[in-house]
């Protein structure tokens, strides 16, 4: 039989792979939060044509040479690692060289297209952001110790300070509370993951925390971060930065949350992880989402 890939043309395979380095699913989702955290700061008002395209070219650009550069400088373990094995790097088909000048053109370019279509606020932000996931969790924190992915986490809720910043050239309380809990929102989700791919971790000898102290550990860690994540998200209410569509659904979708965490506390089972894994996935598009219907529907 005929896979997929050899029925592709040279270019097309080459496309594909170079699309696979910037992590495609998860761009995708930091700029939606970066682009919710934009109405939210808008307030009801209405945003310029080019700040909403600046910022989401320069934001996708930011993302996804973070992306190829995070997978460059983890090219040895990805390559013992079955479920990352296939990347394009470890599997030969794109050089080392050639994915580093990629991403750090990419990067490059994010910065241009930030300062010049937003303000030098959002492009610093942007440039912080970058440092944070390639320098502090990627090199110093990845493969050091337990705590990567809590303090790494502050990495991935950057987005949605350039958000912010690119609507109003400033920050606001409710930038840091939306930050906060992006921060909070990494660990369960990324912990969970952890508990699901266990052997992969350990063959690898990156110390995630159930390599380092026990599923069981991460189990109670999961429940505990999801409670103080659920906790946060209802903050938006009294500090008047959403309104009460956003704290019922916020409130529905967290007794969910927890509902998954608990589950797999109770159960040890890979079946319970890839489910706490899926809609931790789930829950921080539909939490932003109703961020925005919010905003639009009920607040603009």
């Amino acid at each position: 039989m005929t896979t997929r890939s050899t029925t592709l043309s040279p270019a097309r395979r080459t496309f594909q792979d170079y699309l696979q380095l910037t992590k495609p699913r998860i761009v995708l989702l930091l700029l939606f939060t970066t682009l919710t955290a934009m109405v939210v700061a808008a307030q009801g008002h209405n945003l310029p044509l080019q700040t909403v395209l600046a910022t989401a070219v320069g934001g996708w650009l930011a993302a996804s040479g973070s992306g190829v550069l995070n997978q460059y400088l983890d090219r040895d373990i990805d390559g013992r690692m079955s479920r990352t094995k296939n990347r394009p790097i470890p599997a030969g088909r794109v050089s080392p060289e050639r994915a580093l000048l990629f991403g750090l053109a990419l990067l490059a370019l994010s910065l241009v297209v930030l300062g010049w279509g937003d303000n030098r606020l959002t492009a610093v932000l942007a440039f912080i952001g970058m440092v944070y996931y390639i320098f502090v969790y990627t090199i110093l924190l990845k493969r050091r110790g337990a705590l990567n992915i809590v303090i790494g986490g502050g990495a991935g809720a950057m987005p949605v300070l350039v958000g912010w910043a690119a609507a109003t050239n400033g920050l606001s309380a409710g930038a840091f509370i939306l930050f906060a809990i992006i921060f909070l929102w990494t660990p369960p989700h990324s912990w969970a993951l952890a508990v699901l791919v266990n052997a992969d971790y350990k063959r690898a000898d990156v110390p995630m925390l159930p390599v380092a102290h026990g599923e069981e550990t991460t189990r109670i860690q999961i429940v505990l971060y999801s409670l103080q994540l659920v906790i946060l998200t209802l903050l938006p209410l009294p500090f008047q930065v959403l309104g009460y569509f956003y704290f019922v659904a916020a409130a529905l979708l967290g007794a969910a949350l927890l509902g998954r965490a608990l589950r797999l506390l109770r159960q040890a089972t890979k079946p319970a992880a890839r489910q706490m894994y899926k809609y931790s996935s789930a829950y921080l598009a539909l939490l932003f989402l109703c961020m925005m219907v919010d905003q639009l529907l009920f607040r603009g």
